[in-house]
């Protein structure tokens, strides 16, 4: 039987400073105007082996946090469109706790203060050495993975983190690797739309080379393993999917 396809629409060689560096591979979104030092981070990053996505206008940075989401966020202050503090704002008004570092001129005291009392998690003076923005951003990641839930439940379904194990019911779910990395990704953004390439990332690694359609069967066969148990995966077509448990 044919599971249904629900729709939402939505108006240096040195080994030791290597091993340093290591950090989990994620996705991180820069919001900066200043395009040379923009590329110079983009590059020291996707040199590390992270996914980033690089912003200018500070209204679009806004939109695409809210409907792709990010792992880290850094942020300069001021941007045409909405100001750093705008973006910042609203994010942290429907309660996303993304990681956010600013990006500061070196005389604004008032809006580094600003800032970090709207809920950015730390700040960093222009101009700056790459290594300390490496250093402060395996700092938020070790702050994020402390406080990261062990656990995330939706409707009966619950799931381990650190075993990897899904159950309903206290009834183990046998799921394939990918579609349990899938799953994993969906619950970690509970009512946010998760883009696709969000989700091949994390389920087949960032870099991956593979299509973009990759993860549509998996999405297909979790469906039909949820779908007893009032649980669905949407579609918001042209931006990704959100996990719900129907009332």
């Amino acid at each position: 039987m044919n599971t249904p396809n629900p729709q939402i629409s939505f108006d240096g060689n040195d080994r030791s400073l290597q091993k340093a560096c290591e950090v989990k591979k994620i996705r991180i979104v820069i919001v900066e105007d200043n395009e040379s030092l923009a590329r110079a981070i983009a590059y020291r990053l996707r040199s590390r082996g992270h996914s980033v996505d690089h912003l200018v206008d500070g209204a679009e940075a806004a939109r695409f946090l809210q409907r792709e989401g990010a792992d880290l966020v850094i942020l300069d202050i001021n941007l045409p469109g909405m100001d750093g503090l705008g973006v910042l704002k609203t994010i942290r008004a429907r309660d996303d706790g993304t990681p956010t570092l600013l990006l500061t001129a070196r005389s604004s005291t008032a809006e580094r203060v600003a800032g970090l009392d709207l809920g950015a998690d730390d700040y960093l003076v222009k101009p700056f050495e790459m290594d300390e923005l490496e250093a402060r951003i395996r700092a938020l990641l070790r702050r994020r993975d402390q406080v990261y839930l062990s656990h995330e439940s939706i409707g009966p379904l619950q799931f381990d983190r650190a075993g990897r194990i899904a159950k309903i019911n206290e009834e183990v779910l046998d799921l394939p690797r990918r579609e349990l990395a899938v799953l994993e990704c969906l619950l970690s953004h509970k009512d946010q739309i998760v883009g696709k390439q969000q989700l091949l990332d994390h389920t087949y690694g960032v870099g991956a080379d593979v299509e973009s359609t990759a993860v549509e069967p998996h999405i297909s066969r979790l469906r039909q393993r949820l779908a007893p148990y009032n649980i669905t995966i949407k579609t918001a077509r042209g931006l990704g999917y959100m996990i719900v448990a129907e009332s």
